[in-house]
């Protein structure tokens, strides 16, 4: 004999499900049901080699296609959506960092909400523990393709889920549940074909800023993004050298890069965000490039303690910290680079001579001809070569 699954969720209870949520902190509460298997963008993207060497992407595709295989029987997916515009851009002059790591690490500090939603479901609407599975941009789940599905947004030319109310500013997270709940309708309800696919810049009309700003020509078509040539996938994911084709690009960013969010004109309807799931750090946007080339183990655990930030470990910020330094043009700061050209990670020596001979041009065989006749790693050398 067959056990009952949950009871669906539909009319005044759903509704009472989406504020109960929302009342946890969550900005937009969306549902969609679990649909066929799909994700053809996805796999095409991949066999492209547009994900570059995040190889975990190729491995979880199938689950990424089909909800179902993260969760058995899934029946939906409740979307939710955290606002976390900061308010406008910081004064120039300072090293930019991309508007999301501004804060806490998001990874942390959404998580409470997720479980509190979790006991919702379990005291409210009658799931079992074993019904449901959250996740932050952590698991095998095409956020974005749900999140148009339920009509939250519509995926932009550059690739990014925009909405209608934030603009181009969401952190989202999904709940895969084993319930039925009445779905939210897409923004247009003929377009989405279930697996997330819908064509790019559906609400975008004729616009290309986002596409025509893009420091280093990664969106190719609209979107489609190359996180080959992606300042974000290349000062984050990217844990070793960065090409040196693609380097005057990054210019002053030196975490991630929101180039294509900024110019979106959908961004008119942003509000500052609130502080229910996340915890601001403004004193990041204002630590100086210098400050930044000095920094050392104990000082870089101290101040980005708890930040995203950390994850690309002290020399992966000293890499970019140089890049931006070469970049400067102030040549103030080539005492702290030759420094940086005898640390001790390759990595960061590397992108230490790199910017040492941008700013001193041929006076950079003089400053660095100590530590080239000491270098012996072929990368660092190919770099004085």
């Amino acid at each position: 004999m067959s056990v009952p699954g949950p009871a669906p969720i539909t009319g005044e209870r759903r509704e009472e499900l989406r504020r109960r949520l929302a009342a946890l902190g969550f900005d937009e509460v969306r549902f969609a049901a679990v649909g066929p298997a799909g994700g053809e963008a996805l796999r095409a993207w991949l066999a492209a080699g547009h994900h570059a060497d995040m190889a975990w992407m190729a491995r979880t595709a199938d689950k990424r296609g089909d909800a179902r295989l993260v969760l058995d029987e899934a029946r939906s997916v409740i979307v939710l959506g955290v606002n976390h515009w900061p308010g406008p851009a910081a004064p120039a002059g300072r090293p930019r960092w991309a508007a999301y790591a501004l804060h806490e690490d998001y990874h942390d500090t959404l998580k409470p909400g997720l479980i509190a939603a979790g006991r919702v479901l379990e005291e409210r609407f009658g799931l079992g523990g074993t019904d449901h599975r959250h996740y932050t941009d952590t698991g095998p789940v095409l956020e974005r393709g749900w999140a148009a599905r339920a009509g939250l947004g519509f995926r932009g030319k550059n690739g990014m889920l925009i909405s209608r109310r934030h603009g181009n500013w969401l952190f989202l997270a999904t709940i895969l549940v084993r319930a039925e709940i009445e779905p939210d309708a897409p923004l247009r309800p003929e377009v989405p074909r279930g697996d997330g696919d819908e064509p790019a810049g559906l609400l975008c009309g004729k616009c290309t800023r986002c596409v025509d700003v893009c420091p280093t020509a990664a969106i190719p078509a609209p979107g489609l993004v190359d996180a080959r040539r992606c300042i974000s996938y290349q000062t984050i994911e990217n844990r070793g050298v960065i090409p040196r084709e693609l380097r005057a690009g990054i210019g002053d960013r030196v975490y991630g890069c929101d180039a294509c969010l900024d110019v979106c004109p959908w961004n008119r309807f942003a509000r500052t965000a609130r502080s229910a799931l996340l915890v601001a750090r403004h004193d990041l946007a204002g630590l100086e490039l210098r400050g930044l080339l000095g920094l050392t183990p104990e000082s870089f655990a101290r101040i980005f303690r708890r930040t995203p930030i950390k994850r690309v470990k002290l020399a992966g910020l000293l890499r970019t910290a140089c890049i931006v330094a070469g970049n400067s043009g102030d040549q103030a700061l080539l005492p702290p680079l030759c420094g940086l050209a005898r640390h001790e990670s390759p990595l960061v020596r590397a992108h230490a001579v790199w910017a040492v001979r941008r700013l001193a041009g041929a006076g950079a065989e003089a400053l660095l001809a100590e530590a080239r006749a000491a270098e012996a790693d072929p990368t660092v050398r190919a770099e004085y070569a």
